[in-house]
């Protein structure tokens, strides 16, 4: 159950001033150089309405470059030195349901075999107020995953907008509570019913198990041929994706030091597994394409019991060639 309380916008003012005050750095979907990012928000003003950003708010838990160790050499020896995470208390404002919920499909894979220290200490420090959607373009299909415009998963505030202006909050977790503390005059306690402007309509365009089922049968189908031959492997899908865990780990070191980098990879890319012997095993386009499809909506609810996707329709968007995932997907649910 979610504690549930009105906020008008004069109010979220007030909130975003007290969030700057606590030390808390506020990020969120904001117009920079003519397109909309995750950055720094300070004011209402800042927040770019009825939209998603281009790029994933993945970067403030998994960056897209970050140092895991340095080490130097002496003289036979290599000294090491731990590196410890860097993380700034966050909060994301102003996000989509959508967004808000893969963060979940990251956590099941950075806690797999293994506690990543880095991703914990991020996640652990960052809270989620997101926005329910009131609008969707044709590259949504969170409905097609069993979610919703107004999804509170993954959220630790969901604001939903209001007909007669302010939002509706709905404070969910004990990081929402703690926001509340930090401006409780901002925050109303709901009485009655509220009248919520409607969350966007996004059709359904497939079953997510009926579509896992029909990829067990369909590996070494044509379809992934064909529906690869625009696919150019530039790694835009994955790299605006907030779900895409794919990464590389890579030294840079001279003659005295180094360091250990891990940093952003797609399985789409023909480097990702291409052998020191030059023996690719998935040395063609389509079958780079079928791994991404097979990874998020076959391999992960095997492994996971959850989809490596939550239906956003970033990657459709940012794709040069046009190739919109949902058709795609709706197409192998045939």
């Amino acid at each position: 159950m979610s504690d549930r309380y009105t906020i008008t916008e004069s109010a979220l003012v007030s909130l975003l001033a007290a969030l700057a005050a606590s030390g808390r750095r506020v990020l969120g979907p904001k117009v920079v150089a003519d397109r909309i990012d995750i950055a720094p928000i300070t004011s209402l003003a800042d927040l770019a309405k009825d939209s998603q950003s281009v790029v994933s708010a993945k970067n403030v838990v998994f960056p897209k470059v970050e140092r895991l160790l340095k080490y130097r050499f002496e003289g036979k020896n290599v000294a090491l030195e731990d590196t410890e995470p860097q993380a700034q208390p966050t909060v994301l404002f102003g996000i989509r349901p959508c967004e808000a919920r893969a963060f979940h499909a990251l956590d099941v894979v950075f806690n797999w075999d293994y506690k990543d220290k880095f991703f914990n200490a991020r996640l652990a420090n960052t809270t989620v107020v997101a926005i329910s959607c009131t609008k969707a373009d044709d590259s949504c299909f969170c409905t097609s995953l069993g979610s919703r415009p107004d999804d509170t998963q993954g959220s630790d505030i969901l604001l939903s907008p209001l007909k007669a202006g302010g939002f509706l909050a709905q404070v969910l977790t004990d990081k929402g509570k703690a926001l509340l503390a930090l401006a409780k005059d901002a925050f109303q306690p709901l009485t009655g019913n509220a009248d919520v402007v409607p969350p966007a309509t996004v059709a359904p365009a497939f079953d997510a198990k009926a579509l896992q089922q029909k990829l067990a049968t369909k590996f070494d189908s044509p379809l992934w041929t064909e529906q690869s031959l625009r696919c150019l492997g530039c790694g835009a899908c994955a790299f605006v994706c907030p779900t895409c865990v794919c990464f590389d780990i890579q030294d840079e070191a001279d003659t005295r030091q180094g360091q250990r980098l891990r940093a952003w990879d797609s399985c789409g890319m023909r480097m990702f597994t291409l052998h020191a012997s030059g023996h690719n095993p998935r040395d063609k386009q389509s079958q780079r394409w079928r791994q991404r499809i097979y990874h998020k909506f076959a391999y992960y609810p095997d492994r996971f019991q959850t989809l490596g996707c939550v239906g956003c329709g970033k990657c459709s968007r940012a794709c040069p060639v046009d190739m919109n995932l949902k058709q795609h997907l709706a197409e192998a649910a045939e």
